[in-house]
């Protein structure tokens, strides 16, 4: 101790501290065991007290300030719930101080020393019981529907909340459900799950349950030619099904209506409530076929007066197809306009390339078929015929300057006028040259002279020539293609020369004597021998004529197998013809 203690301690106030501070750890000490008394006896009431987590207790309502009820259930401390868990579905929650109500024990303490209650786990729980019942037996619960959620919405159910499946809300889809909402209506339960506190229900079960009866009592009084109520079920690409209030009936595309209807969805969609009559109705499959032009008249009635062959009309391009277009003359009433009437000179081009679709057209009835409801339009048929205004300005002998527009294989196309087109044959190019070579010689563009043939305006044919605009050389009279009869005058090596009829004189070439190649050989032949050929082409200088033999063959060929055979037969020639006589002396005798 130093002096300065010493002094103190000494003193009459040192002895006085020393007492105080005494005096104050005695009281803490009296304190400290009073406490602790105190918690040892508050802890035994704990323990004396039966509630536990996961019961359902009651409690008084003691405050409620903002959105938090506080709630007394005799433990040590309050507890306190969100009031949102006092709503009832759409209704505002009703709770007031003073009010004995049930609670679920979540926790009795969490980290903050505070007991954890819940109103709606309480009501939940109060009500899985019944509810689980009900799921047992299939009995209807009650519920009100109170919101949306994703895939479905909420229901209330004795106080519990479920969710129903947008699926399970009707029997066909429903665009607006605000009326359903907030109605008190019952429920089938479809699934619980205690442990996730899940309940699944249906309204459609419910109305399934009902359509039954409602099915049996229309399919036992329904009758053909009955005009009943419906709504659009389902679109198909032929047609819609109607539910008639327990069964469906099939409104077939074309019984929608007397106008041309490409698809159902362009009349109505689904949920539409439309009328319709029962046009057939089979007993034993329980189909039911339906229509809804029929409760209009039947535009057609009369038309046999109104569309005869002959009579023009102006009307509106309706549909468009591969084949031609159909045209509306009226209401319900198309006729057809094949692609080959639609113009005198566009040939080969898809009908869209001509008209399109909505286009006013000018058209003349060609043929009428009243009990199949068909009309045979014309479009070209409203149009002057340019063939008939050439022939009409034209004549054959007359000498025409015009370009070429196509080239084939079979001769050159010339344009003539408005569009039409007149053909020179490979045959009428040259008298000398072989057609084949001939052609090659001109090109698309351009401009020739040739002379008119003949004109065909039934057949739209102008036959044009330009070998004709010569004089024909010595053996000219002879056409290729002919067939002619003539002698071997002489055999070569290269080929046969030979006699016509006429004196002329003519060749063949050694690859054209046989249309089979292991006969191509001139030895075959002696001078004397009578032979058949065709005439090829005639040589304008010499006059000599080009024959083939092999041209001939061919040709009797294809002609022996259309008559009587078949490609796939696998029969000669010398077979079919030999059949061929076979049953022509059978015919004889």
């Amino acid at each position: 101790m130093n002096r300065g203690e010493f002094i103190i301690a000494a003193s009459p106030l040192g002895e006085a501290q020393k007492g105080l501070s005494t005096y104050m750890q005695l009281a803490e000490q009296k304190q400290n065991e009073q406490f602790e008394e105190f918690g040892a006896l508050f802890e035994a009431s704990l323990s004396q007290s039966d509630v536990k987590e996961g019961d359902v207790v009651k409690g008084i309502v003691i405050d409620i300030r903002g959105d938090i009820v506080s709630i007394d259930v005799g433990l040590k401390s309050e507890g306190r719930i969100s009031l949102k868990e006092f709503a009832q579905g759409i209704h505002a929650p009703e709770v007031h101080v003073g009010d004995a109500i049930e609670v679920y024990v979540e926790r009795l303490e969490n980290r903050q020393g505070e007991l954890v209650l819940s109103r709606e786990r309480a009501v939940r729980e109060a009500a899985w019981v019944d509810l689980e019942s009900a799921a047992e037996t299939g009995e209807h619960v009650m519920g009100v529907i109170f919101g949306k959620v994703k895939g479905g919405f909420t229901v209330n159910v004795k106080g519990a909340v479920a969710f129903l499946p947008g699926s399970q809300v009707d029997i066909r889809p429903i665009k607006d459900i605000t009326p359903l909402i907030g109605v008190e209506q019952p429920f089938v339960i479809l699934k619980m799950d205690r442990k996730r506190g899940n309940i699944v229900v249906s309204r459609r079960a419910i109305m399934e349950e009902s359509r039954q009866g409602q099915r049996e009592e229309i399919l036992e009084n329904i009758r053909e030619g009955h005009i009943m109520d419906g709504v659009v079920k389902n679109i198909t690409d032929y047609g819609a099904f109607i539910d008639l209030g327990g069964v469906d009936g099939l409104l077939h595309v074309t019984d929608i209506s007397w106008k041309r209807i490409n698809h159902p969805s362009e009349v109505f969609a689904v949920g539409d409530a439309v009328k319709v009559i029962v046009t057939k109705f089979d007993q034993e499959s329980k189909r039911i076929s339906l229509g809804m032009k029929q409760l209009e008249s039947n535009p057609w009635d009369g038309a046999e007066h109104i569309y005869v062959s002959g009579a023009r009309f102006q009307g509106k391009v309706s549909n468009i197809t591969d084949y031609g277009v159909f045209v509306e003359l009226d209401d319900g009433i198309e006729g057809l306009v094949h692609v080959s009437e639609m113009s005198w000179t566009k040939k080969n081009l898809h009908p869209s390339k001509i008209i399109a679709l909505g286009e006013k057209v000018d058209v003349m009835v060609l043929e009428v078929e009243l009990n199949k409801h068909r009309i045979s339009l014309g479009m070209k048929q409203c149009q002057e015929n340019p063939w008939e205004q050439f022939a009409s300005k034209h004549k054959v002998g007359d000498v025409i300057e015009a370009a070429i527009t196509n080239i084939t294989e079979f001769g050159l196309f010339v344009g003539l006028d408005q569009d039409i087109d007149g053909l020179v044959h490979h045959s009428d190019i040259s008298w000398t040259q072989a057609s084949e070579e001939a052609v090659k010689e001109f090109n698309k563009a351009d401009v020739i002279k040739a002379k008119i043939l003949l004109i065909d305006a039934d057949k739209e044919r102008v036959s044009l020539g330009i070998k004709q605009l010569e004089e024909a050389p010595a053996g000219s009279d002879l056409r290729r293609g002919e067939q002619v009869t003539c002698e071997v005058i002489e055999v070569q090596k290269e080929g046969l020369a030979v006699k016509l009829s006429d004196n002329k004189e003519g060749f063949i070439k050694k690859a054209e004597l046989s249309s089979d190649r292991k006969e191509q050989r001139t030895e075959r032949f002696t001078v004397g021998d009578r032979i058949d050929a065709k005439v090829v082409s005639t040589d304008k200088k010499s006059g000599q004529v080009q024959l083939s033999i092999k041209q001939l063959e061919i040709e009797q060929h294809k002609q022996a197998i259309k008559d009587y055979g078949s490609t796939d037969s696998g029969a000669t020639l010398g077979d079919i013809l030999g059949a061929a006589l076979g049953r022509a002396d059978e015919g004889k005798r």
